[in-house]
């Protein structure tokens, strides 16, 4: 065989890159929860990671009125989600006094300076653009998050999608402020009304909705079980980051990404 064949050295560990993986948990305590902390916000980044693979593409596909490979993606960003979900289900197994011995080696480190999550946040359309403040020590992250910033969302390009198939959406939603949060239309809720209530003739927008439900309906679940697990294990203290803690998790429980999609429920 030729000696430039690098497949004949690959294994299993050198493939996933193991030795880095395994030994990139670095304790700066003797609690025995601590490596738990580190492993499930670790294997979260990894979830986070492939929901972007996936969620960048998907919206390249939609804007392109290629909806089946979205389809596809999506579902598996939904089921990635559902991964991020369960690792509060581990997490919780921490208690009060198991978090109490940990807490003081965080400093001022905190979930809620994620830029993974922040860049999710972006692409589904929860835009706030002081957030990108807290990413300005590492300049490449925060560039990154204003160029999302700049980008249509993940359902602005449908709704744009709804324009391009004949439905009447107004030139201000078309054209509306890309760096702030979506603000509920009528028009487009009732875009979406003749959709749902004429599925078998908008088929693929109907299950397009429906995919988009499910990340809503996923992602308000993550935060609920955030919301839960900080109750859970350290009551109503402030975060470590600064943050009010449940307080703060509470406010955001009550944001959605795609208003009219919820809204459309009611309307039908």
């Amino acid at each position: 065989m030729p000696a430039n064949h690098p497949q004949e050295e690959v294994t299993y560990a050198s493939y996933l890159d193991l030795d880095r993986i395994l030994s990139a948990q670095h304790p700066r305590s003797d609690a025995q929860d601590e490596m738990l902390f580190i492993i499930v916000h670790q294997a979260s980044e990894l979830w986070l990671k492939l929901c972007l693979h996936e969620l960048e593409p998907a919206r390249e596909a939609i804007a392109q009125d290629r909806l089946r490979p979205a389809f596809k993606m999506l579902s598996r960003v939904a089921r990635a989600q559902e991964q991020l979900i369960q690792s509060w289900n581990v997490l919780s197994t921490m208690t009060p006094h198991d978090y109490s011995l940990v807490r003081p080696h965080l400093g001022t480190s905190s979930g809620f300076q994620s830029a993974q999550y922040r860049l999710m946040e972006f692409i589904l359309g929860g835009r706030k653009p002081n957030m990108v403040t807290m990413h300005e020590a590492v300049p490449d992250v925060a560039e990154k998050l204003r160029a999302e910033l700049a980008r249509p969302s993940l359902y602005e390009e449908t709704v744009r999608l709804l324009a391009k198939r004949g439905f009447d959406i107004p030139e201000t939603v078309l054209n509306r402020d890309r760096d702030q949060p979506w603000e509920k239309s009528d028009a487009v809720e009732a875009a979406w009304v003749k959709i749902y209530q004429n599925p078998h003739d908008h088929w693929d927008l109907y299950e397009l909705a429906e995919k988009l439900v499910d990340l809503e309906y996923h992602f308000q679940r993550w935060r609920f079980g955030h919301l839960k697990t900080v109750e859970r294990i350290i009551g109503f203290k402030r975060g470590t980051g600064g943050t009010a803690g449940v307080g703060y998790l509470e406010g955001v429980l009550k944001e959605v990404f795609f208003p009219e999609l919820l809204s459309v429920r009611t309307a039908l």
